[in-house]
């Protein structure tokens, strides 16, 4: 057991905040684990319950430190967990927005399956550099200079991670832009078109209020890191359970009234036609690129540059069946358009 002779806390840390958390957390983690099962959507949501968990054994781990504050193992696995959670439900965020655009093709402007690869890709990258940094700090046979690199590479990390979470907000901004520029997202006057409507304005309000949400609590870390273990934010608890617990929960909390999947439909080959109501079965956006240069270039800059055709499936909705409305034996059922409801 290793332990250390004083605490490794500036402050004596609160017994009561962890179970209250602990609590909370687990609630929302459950019903999220029913609503995956619900919607059936795993594939699309089921960040969320495994984020609640992450955050569950943390605050776990986090009141066992409470009792044993000295207790080294503990404290870095409670900070550890504490640490990863948050950019999980960002990734609720990606896949979110990727099954949006898959919903209307033809105003997005990235292959909707990138989405997902180009900031996970990003998120994996600032994780490495991250436990680089972590593991530079925390290692026993540290000299300085290893622990001022390691500090400087967990600052680089953090403020990458927001970089990379502000370009996915303006992703969806541009977005949102081009959907009121056709007019998808205004009130219309017949109660279908209201629907559609209505459905495309929540999920994008859902993930904008999300992704603050989560930025704020990068912001918190990104002060954090730069104020030094000296700093207001290190010498004092209660921004830890602000920041990475009442923002975190208000993010779950939130995912579990206005789920995503209230608004989008569980198959990617379901999409909205041009005139804003009906949802029609297509072929799917299938990017016959090679993987790695899909990650390494997800504009096809390459392809505008050499004038490459693409297969804008959308242009053809008329050979699509609508939901709701296939023949028997296609093998679509109603499924989708009923997860969308």
């Amino acid at each position: 057991m290793v332990c250390c002779d004083a605490s490794l806390y500036p402050y004596s840390p609160s017994k009561v905040a962890p179970i209250i958390l602990l609590v909370v957390f687990l609630a929302s983690t459950v019903h999220h684990i029913y609503l995956n099962i619900l919607y059936k959507a795993w594939r699309i949501t089921g960040t969320l319950p495994w984020g609640g968990l992450l955050f569950i054994s943390g605050f776990i781990l986090r009141e066992i430190s409470a009792f044993k504050p000295n207790h080294l193992p503990i404290f870095i696995g409670s900070t550890c967990l504490l640490l990863v959670a948050p950019p999980v439900y960002a990734v609720t965020n990606y896949i979110a927005l990727g099954r949006t655009l898959y919903y209307v093709p033809y105003l997005s402007p990235i292959h909707p399956g990138r989405v997902i690869s180009t900031f996970l890709g990003l998120d994996a990258v600032i994780g490495a550099i991250t436990a680089n940094g972590g593991a530079r700090v925390a290692s026993q046979d540290a000299t300085p200079s290893d622990i001022s690199a390691g500090k400087a590479l967990l600052r680089a990390s953090i403020i990458l991670q927001l970089v990379s979470f502000f370009l996915f907000i303006a992703l969806q901004g541009f977005f949102h832009r081009r959907c009121i520029q056709r007019g998808l997202t205004a009130d219309k006057r017949t109660p279908e078109t209201n629907k559609q409507s209505k459905k495309l304005r929540s999920i994008l309000y859902l993930m904008y209020t999300s992704s603050i949400i989560i930025s704020c609590r990068h912001v918190f870390r990104v002060v954090e890191v730069f104020q030094g273990p000296e700093g207001y934010l290190s010498r004092h608890e209660w921004p830890l359970y602000v920041f990475d617990g009442a923002f975190m929960f208000a993010n779950m909390l939130m995912m579990n009234i206005w789920n995503p999947m209230r608004y989008l439909p569980n198959d990617n080959k379901i999409y909205l036609s041009k005139d804003g109501v009906t949802e029609r079965w297509g072929p799917g956006w299938v990017d016959k690129r090679p993987f790695l240069l899909t990650v390494a270039d997800p504009f096809d800059v390459a392809g505008f540059f050499m004038k490459r055709d693409k297969v804008k499936f959308w242009d053809h909705e008329d050979e699509h069946a609508i939901v709701g409305q296939e023949m028997v034996g296609t093998g679509k059922g109603a499924g989708g358009n009923a997860s969308a409801a």
